[in-house]
């Protein structure tokens, strides 16, 4: 019988701990036609979901909390409990929609049924209508909900999606240094100091990482972006184009994530500036999520994270050097072993046993944090459009919980040709969530502009282009 790990653990203790807050993660699918009777949407959830344990069990929580929570099987489970439908108000456009979502997304999922709904929303204009996936974090982190949608879709299975994302972080094999000995005395000697001299520097590597993390941690800023969240949330999202995004990361040599760091970068400088605040090198600590999901586990619903506590530079004022110095920190807490030590760190607690865990856990999620600012994940998504029940999903699009002080949740997910962003955020404290989702798209539209002057700076330097008349 599967047990909840330490970190699936924590998703339930953070709600526990905050009545305001509902850690289910969404993806929102906008198709074109009409949306199918309830008949074969039933049956098409049915037929998909229900291969998936999770999606037919429940949370059985043991006494005393002596042992980890269990995931057993739900009695008088029925998918009729976890498909719904609603329609948008009129005038059924993009703010009405999203106003939807958050009403959905804010609202607790049943603990006493298995954490998962479905959602069809139908009055969208142009003969469209949506299908909106929520899944409480206990079950999966963002990677496992794209793929869920990738299973839904009509193209195939848990494994067609499972591939892109393998193909996109496989590397070269790393032989096992264990098995490379020989018989040769000098080379069994040579490579036990080589051996010992890797872990050494390994272990030195990853309390470096544990050490800023436990700094980023401790820092205290007051910022009116962070504190407590009420029960209501606001939603908006954008998207841009991954060509101009590409064209971004060729001219200054830096990654897709980087490009969308150093935009949120941007927008929230100016959120700060419109609220009075001036702002400062330490004013936007951010909470970055990093996959540690092996191929092997690429196909598996569940959630397999570390994470990293960079500082995004919305004290400097040109979007370039916002750029190259995000590309420079988000290098260096790779190097000092951030994620590493992130990963040393649950593996730490879930080596626990599970009594003491727990209570880490809750002082954990209960202490009051003023440092980290706002929340951005970093999600791939399928490169090509996807089907569902034959029609085509036109976009996707990705939905963040916030809790823990965190009044903003950014989520990034690619699909087919576009880069979309996706914020959450509380519904008295930021108001001005869809100002947030203009300003990333006009800091990647500077951008791209940039990227087509003949001058540009890169990490390296300035980089002058020469070209040649015709």
């Amino acid at each position: 019988m599967d047990r909840l790990s330490a970190l699936d653990v924590a998703f339930l203790e953070a709600e526990d701990a905050d009545r305001n807050v509902s850690l289910a993660i969404g993806v929102l699918a906008i198709l074109e036609g009409s949306p199918p009777a309830n008949r074969v949407l039933m049956g098409s959830v049915y037929n998909r979901l229900l291969s998936l344990p999770r999606f037919t069990q429940i949370v059985d929580r043991q006494p005393l909390d002596l042992a980890a929570p269990q995931w057993v099987e739900a009695h008088d489970f029925s998918v009729a409990h976890h498909v719904r439908r609603t329609a948008v108000p009129q005038p059924g456009d993009q703010a009405a929609l999203f106003g939807v979502v958050a009403d959905i997304m804010e609202r607790r999922l049943d603990r006493s049924r298995p954490l998962w709904e479905c959602w069809i929303i139908e009055g969208l204009p142009s003969d469209q209508w949506a299908i909106l996936m929520k899944i409480h974090h206990c079950i999966a982190d963002g990677i496992a909900a794209a793929q869920l949608l990738s299973y839904l879709s009509d193209e195939g299975t848990v494994d067609s999606f499972a591939s892109d994302i393998d193909a996109a972080k496989r590397s070269a094999p790393q032989k096992n240094r264990r098995f490379e000995l020989t018989l040769s005395p000098v080379r069994l000697i040579r490579s036990a100091i080589d051996t010992t001299a890797s872990v050494g520097s390994e272990v030195v590597r990853v309390a470096e990482g544990a050490l800023q993390i436990a700094t980023g941690l401790l820092d205290s800023h007051s910022l009116p972006l962070r504190g407590r969240v009420s029960d209501l949330r606001r939603y908006a999202s954008t998207q841009v184009s991954l060509t101009d995004v590409g064209r971004i990361c060729h001219a200054y040599d830096v990654t897709i994530n980087d490009v969308a760091l150093a935009a949120i970068t941007d927008s929230f400088r100016a959120a700060m500036i419109r609220r009075g605040e001036r702002p400062g090198p330490r004013s936007l600590r951010t909470l970055v999520p990093v996959s540690v999901r092996s191929n092997d586990a690429a196909g598996q619903v569940d959630n397999r994270v570390s994470l990293m506590l960079p500082c995004l530079p919305v004290d400097i004022r040109d979007p370039v050097e916002q750029l190259l110095t995000v590309h420079r920190r988000m290098e260096n807490a790779k190097r000092t072993g951030q994620r590493q030590a992130g990963s040393v760190f649950v593996w730490a607690v879930n080596s626990l046993p599970f009594g003491l865990t727990t209570l880490l856990v809750r002082a954990a999620v209960r202490m009051p944090q003023q440092s980290v600012v706002t929340l951005a994940t970093n999600v791939p998504g399928p490169r090509k459009h996807l089907k569902l029940m034959g029609h085509r999903v036109v976009r996707v699009v990705p939905i963040p919980p916030i809790a823990l002080g965190l009044r903003t949740g950014v989520a990034i997910l690619s699909y087919a040709d576009d880069l979309v962003f996706g914020i959450t955020a509380d519904f008295d404290t930021i108001p001005d969530v869809g100002v947030l989702a203009e300003d990333i798209q006009r800091a990647v539209a500077r951008l791209a502009e940039s990227a087509e002057l003949p001058t540009r700076r890169t990490p390296d330097g300035i980089l002058t282009l020469v070209t040649t008349p015709k």
